[in-house]
C-alpha cells in the first residue's frame, strides 16, 4: 500500500468518526447518513485498491483481488446517484439509480470482471470490455446529476440548512474525478496519483459536512431564542397538543407552526430536509385527524 493511501484511509477514518458522532446527536439528519455509507464506501475503495493485487496474500487469488479491488470502484460509482436521489431529494435521478446503474454500471461489472474473468485470467481484456459502457454512461450521469442540481438550487422551497447551492455544487465537484476512474483503469496511473484524484474533494466536502454541523447549533441557538421572545402559548393549545401522541420532534413542529413559520424556516429551524418535515407534518395530521394546517392549529385551540 502506498504511503499517501494509508494517510488518506487514515483521515477518512477519523472523519467517519467524527461524522458517527454528530449523525447520533442529529438523527434526523437524513444527508448525513447518507454521506456515512459513501464515506464507508470510500474508505473500502481505498482499502482494496492498496492492497490489491499482491501476490504476496496467499490466501486470496489474484483474480479474487481483481475482483475485489473494481467492485470497489464500481460500487462507489454505483452509489453516487442514489446518494443525490436520497441525501439532497434530486428526484429526478431516481431512474438512475434505480434502473439505470444496475444496467449500465452494475450489470457489466457482474458479467465481465465476476462471470468472465476468473476463467480467463486476461484482466487486460476484462478492462477493454467491461470498462466502455460504464464509462460512456458515468458521463452522462455527470451531465444528470449536474441538470439536477442546477434545477434544485432554483426551487426556494428546497433551501434549507441541508441543500444550500454551494454545497450541492461542491458535492458534485467531489464526485466529478469518478468519471475517469476507466480512464485510470486502462492507462494503469500510478496509485498516489489515482488516491489524490479521487480523495481530495470528499476532504473537502467533509469539511463542509463540518462547517454546516456548526450552522446547526447556531440555528437550534436561534430557535429557541425566536420561540422564547414569542408571545406565549394559550392554556388551551399547551393542553391539546398532548392529547394526540406526539413525538417530541412532532410537538416541536407543531409549536413553530402555530408561531407561524413557513415549511422552509421550520426545516431550517429544526436542522432537517423538507422532505422530512413533510413526513412529520404528515404524522401530525394523522394522529389529530386533520388535513391542513388550519384545521390543525383550530383543533388545538378549542376549549
Amino acid at each position: 500500500m502506498h504511503l499517501l493511501t494509508a494517510v488518506v484511509i487514515f483521515i477518512e477514518c477519523l472523519f467517519l468518526f467524527y461524522q458517527v458522532i454528530h449523525y447520533l446527536s442529529w438523527p434526523d439528519d437524513r444527508s448525513r447518513f447518507w454521506y456515512l455509507i459513501l464515506l464507508v464506501f470510500l474508505i473500502f475503495y481505498n482499502i482494496s485498491g492498496g492492497l490489491f493485487p499482491d501476490p504476496a496474500i496467499g490466501f486470496l487469488s489474484v483474480e479474487l483481488q481483481n475482483i475485489i479491488a473494481y467492485g470497489g470502484g464500481f460500487l462507489m460509482g454505483s452509489y453516487f446517484p442514489y446518494f443525490f436521489y436520497r441525501g439532497f431529494g434530486l428526484k429526478r435521478l431516481r431512474w438512475h439509480a434505480m434502473v439505470g446503474v444496475p444496467l449500465f454500471l452494475l450489470l457489466p461489472y457482474v458479467a465481465v470482471f465476476i462471470c468472465w474473468y476468473p476463467f480467463h485470467g486476461d484482466l487486460e481484456r476484462a478492462i477493454r470490455f467491461g470498462m466502455p459502457v460504464p464509462f460512456i454512461y458515468s458521463v452522462v450521469l455527470v451531465l444528470v446529476i449536474l441538470r439536477a442540481i442546477r434545477e434544485m438550487s432554483k426551487l426556494e422551497q428546497q433551501d434549507s440548512v441541508y441543500n444550500t447551492r454551494f454545497e450541492l455544487f461542491a458535492v458534485y465537484f467531489a464526485v466529478l474525478p469518478w468519471v475517469v476512474m476507466c480512464v485510470f483503469s486502462v492507462l494503469h496511473v500510478t496509485q498516489w496519483v489515482e488516491v489524490l484524484v479521487t480523495n481530495l474533494g470528499f476532504v473537502l466536502t467533509t469539511f463542509i459536512f463540518i462547517s454546516r454541523s456548526i450552522r446547526f447549533d447556531k440555528a437550534d441557538k436561534q430557535r429557541r431564542l425566536e420561540l422564547e421572545n414569542k408571545l406565549p402559548f394559550s392554556e388551551a393549545f399547551e393542553r391539546n397538543i398532548y392529547l394526540y401522541g406526539f413525538t417530541e420532534r412532532e410537538l416541536e413542529v407543531v409549536r413553530l407552526i402555530r408561531q407561524g413559520y413557513s415549511r422552509a424556516e421550520i426545516a431550517d429551524m429544526l436542522c432537517i430536509s423538507v422532505g422530512t418535515l413533510g413526513k412529520h407534518i404528515q404524522f401530525i395530521h394523522e394522529k389529530a385527524m386533520v388535513s391542513s394546517r388550519q384545521q390543525l392549529m383550530a383543533k388545538m385551540e378549542m376549549p
